[in-house]
């Protein structure tokens, strides 16, 4: 098993333990990773839907644009469609940014630290700020589309769209990023322990 291509130095403790442990914990951490890989596929999938609406919204708003230039014809719907789509991009696009640690960091040092540096500091950010956040985020957004499908909602424009749909992808989209959170917990927990290696390298962002 190999996510990457720096590996971990074994802790420091790990020869204390008795090869016994190691080999008896064995079948739980590939338990575990088979778990994560299974997110990590799932992940993809969902990056797969975000990048066909990309595309999608694109064709939407050329078509949009030539007709409302061309033949003078125009509809809130498509306009709201945008902006669905747009929001499904992100929402289900997030999780495999994650996976792919591609995110934006907001520090001044993670680039300074070694590898089992990276993997506390990203534990420690996942437990205490990704999790909870993506929990309260779903548990707060599920009633609110909840409402909208039962009341059927519809959009205050004239001829805009019904609202379920898009307010369904905040419990998906942060369910999913949850999920991801998850196997990445996974992931450096088992490059701590020694079992696999993991590349933690990260590019900021060209300016």
């Amino acid at each position: 098993m190999n996510f990457g291509i720096v590996p971990f130095p074994p802790p420091a403790w790990q020869p204390f333990l008795g090869a016994w442990v190691h080999l008896e914990r064995l079948p739980f951490v590939k338990n575990l990773l088979a778990l994560a890989r299974q997110i990590d596929t799932l992940s993809r999938w969902a990056a797969v839907v975000a990048l066909w609406l990309v595309l999608i919204c694109a064709l939407v708003s050329a078509g949009n644009a030539l007709s409302r230039y061309a033949l003078d014809l125009s509809s809130n719907a498509w306009l709201e469609l945008q902006w669905y789509m747009f929001g499904g991009t992100v929402l289900l696009g997030a999780p495999h940014l994650l996976n792919k640690n591609g995110h934006i960091r907001v520090d001044l040092f993670y680039a300074k630290l070694n590898d089992r540096q990276r993997a506390w500091l990203d534990l420690g950010g996942l437990l205490a700020f990704l999790l909870p956040f993506c929990y309260f985020m779903v548990i707060y957004s599920w009633p609110w589309f909840l409402e909208a499908w039962q009341i059927n909602e519809v959009s205050a424009n004239a001829g805009g769209l019904i609202r379920w749909p898009v307010k369904l992808l905040l419990p998906v989209g942060f369910g999913l990023l949850a999920l991801q959170g998850l196997s990445e917990i996974i992931k450096r927990v088992a490059a701590l322990r020694g079992d696999i290696a993991l590349d933690t390298n990260y590019e900021r962002p060209l300016q």
